[in-house]
């Protein structure tokens, strides 16, 4: 078998084979090859073998590159053959971009076992449900036992505690044979804080010109950048070659610092398409700055990914339901005009100053095809990055979350799901870890003082309900409860969720151009109407409730247009959805119309 390290700065480089602390006597020394790397061809080492390198007598160190760490990300890495599994899908073909409905979650968190295998067992659930794309959270190892997923440091090893690098492959050709999409959340803006071993083989892998929040920034355009680049996009590559990952979402992109003539976010989504041609992969990318260059062709000067989170429209819902105002919902509204206006363009802050931002903040969406734009009500920042990682429906009233629910899914935008939230899941979403005695009272601390500038963790009090997030207890209580999805109230909530996303398979607002959906604030509420020549017209109205005070409560009427001939497709105050439900009242005959009673939403067809 051939190893093969990049370890520039180094006078001696060694395999250490095993899983011990061998003495030097043991040790397979590498060549040195002239651009940093070192490599060598070991006989007799198979998959299964462990092994570890060793840095001019230092060490022994986890491979950087190593597939499996089943003792850890401080022990010995393993060495796994992609080719031994035997795949029963190979002929998937991946949703397009204008079918996907996501559903993020949690490997750990997913089910009470927390691993592949059990994730698997549910991916019926999901199909059944209407979901088409399954997107999980980062799954590079991480030091401890548990761990939101966004401190990994052995990039290429899936997390030990959720099973084998075979359970992941079988978790992905059971979706493939179920027909669902599997996209994968990675973090190339920075390493977790404990068992990062890749300084110690160059400390070229980090910039000297570029910060970020968790510290110096990957080195993407400076002095030895050009293998560092590398690393990271074969890194993407092995998910979609070795464990067919038919996408991938890329973590908070602006940490991604480049001042290269070529983006490396141009580059990396060119050699991880290119190398699968013509198989499709979808490249995804988080950002905050609204930067329509990051999905407009290179040819048009962009960096050509498929699609971008676009959280605007959750804030606007967050301040419209739930009446936020700390951190960046200072920036929102929440009014049913600005609503509108970030369902029409995919994202409100053009180009406008931002309070939050100290400056403007967004460019002009126009050019971008709305299914470009990844929106939510919920995903895992929005909720776990609360301070008490309360879900959006635990804080508003059911029937303002049926008809925020209603909105998010049947929106040209493409809809984000957050696993739980399709039933109203009770549990929260916590941040959590499981770092050493050293490192975790510090995450507690800094996870308290994060708070201090909100008004309601103002004082130490208040901050000290925040939960630990080293604690046991912070991880146990953010597992759902699948329980709760037979349960008869749950359950109505469920219903909604299956018939909405079965009239967004039907319908498929997703195939919607621009210009093809109406979108507008009328009498009190929200009405989405797109018409296809030869199509059937949809006529989707929503009362979110709170978004103007003089309609918060009490009777808001609708006058329904005349040009077409309507008909209720369901209405969320519908029995089979609502356990105590305030009827809508539809008049389409004489003076059209829809009266609500209190926050809810009508899809008529005609």
């Amino acid at each position: 078998m051939r190893f093969r390290v990049w370890a520039p700065g180094h006078g001696r480089v060694e395999l250490v084979p095993g899983g011990g602390t061998e003495t030097a006597g043991v040790a397979i020394s590498l060549q040195r090859e002239g651009d940093g790397h070192w490599s060598g061809h070991v006989p007799g080492i198979g998959a299964g073998t462990l092994y570890r390198f060793r840095l001019d007598g230092e060490g022994p160190f986890p491979d950087p590159a190593s597939r499996f760490q089943p003792r850890g990300v401080h022990g010995p890495s393993q060495v796994v053959d992609p080719g031994a599994f035997r795949w029963e899908n190979e002929g998937f073909r991946p949703h397009p971009l204008e079918e996907l409905v996501l559903y993020e979650l949690h490997v750990g968190t997913f089910t009470r076992e927390g691993t592949f295998e059990a994730a698997a067992e549910k991916l019926p659930y999901l199909r059944e449900l209407g979901i088409t794309a399954v997107e999980l959270m980062p799954l590079a190892d991480f030091p401890g036992e548990r761990n939101w997923g966004y401190d990994g440091v052995c990039l290429f090893a899936p997390a030990r505690c959720y099973g084998s690098p075979d359970d992941l492959r079988a978790f992905v050709d059971r979706a493939h044979g179920l027909g669902l999409s599997v996209i994968l959340d990675v973090v190339y803006n920075h390493l977790g804080p404990d068992g990062a071993f890749l300084g110690v083989y160059s400390p070229g892998y980090f910039s000297t010109r570029h910060a970020t929040p968790w510290g110096a920034a990957i080195n993407l355009d400076g002095p030895d950048s050009a293998p560092v680049r590398a690393f990271f996009i074969e890194n993407a590559r092995h998910w979609i070659h070795e464990y067919g990952i038919d996408g991938l979402r890329l973590d908070a992109c602006h940490a991604l610092f480049d001042d290269s003539p070529r983006h490396f976010l141009a580059e990396l989504q060119d050699r991880v398409r290119g190398g699968v041609a013509p198989r499709p992969v979808l490249v995804i990318a988080e950002d905050s700055r609204n930067l329509t260059r990051m999905v407009q062709p290179e040819s048009e000067g962009g960096w050509g990914l498929d699609a971008v989170w676009a959280d605007d429209l959750h804030h606007q819902i967050r301040v419209a339901l739930a009446g936020d105002r700390d951190g960046y919902y200072a920036d929102f509204t929440g009014s049913l005009e600005d609503v509108a206006r970030t369902i029409r363009d995919g994202w409100f802050y053009r180009g406008q100053f931002s309070k939050h931002g100290g400056g403007p903040r967004g460019t002009d969406p126009t050019p971008v095809p709305p299914r470009r734009f990844v929106v939510c009500v919920q995903n895992h920042d929005q909720v776990g990055n609360r301070a008490l990682g309360e879900r959006l429906h635990h804080q508003i009233d059911p029937a303002e979350f049926r008809a925020a629910s209603t909105l998010l899914l049947l929106v040209p935008e493409t809809p984000l799901l957050f696993m739980g939230q399709e039933w109203g899941a009770s549990t929260p979403f916590q941040f959590f870890t499981d770092h050493n005695d050293t490192l975790g009272p510090l995450v507690t601390t800094g996870r308290r003082k994060e708070f201090a500038g909100f008004v309601a963790f103002a004082d130490a009090a208040a901050q000290s309900r925040i939960p630990d997030p080293q604690g046991a207890d912070t991880f146990r209580r953010s597992g759902l409860d699948w329980a709760e999805a037979d349960d008869a109230d749950h359950g109505r909530l469920l219903a909604l969720y299956r018939e909405l996303l079965r009239l967004r398979g039907m319908l498929q607002p997703g195939r919607l151009e621009r210009g093809e959906l109406d979108v507008s604030a009328v009498g009190g509420c929200l009405a989405l109407r797109a018409s296809r020549a030869g199509g059937e017209s949809l006529l989707v109205v929503v009362r979110l409730g709170r978004t103007d005070e003089k309609v918060a409560t009490g009777t808001v009427t609708f006058p329904v247009p005349t040009d077409a001939r309507w008909r209720v497709r369901l209405t969320t105050e519908d029995e089979a959805f609502a356990a105590e439900p305030v009827p809508v009242r539809v008049h389409l005959e004489e003076s059209p119309r829809i009266v609500f009673r209190r926050p809810g939403a009508v899809i008529l067809l005609g």
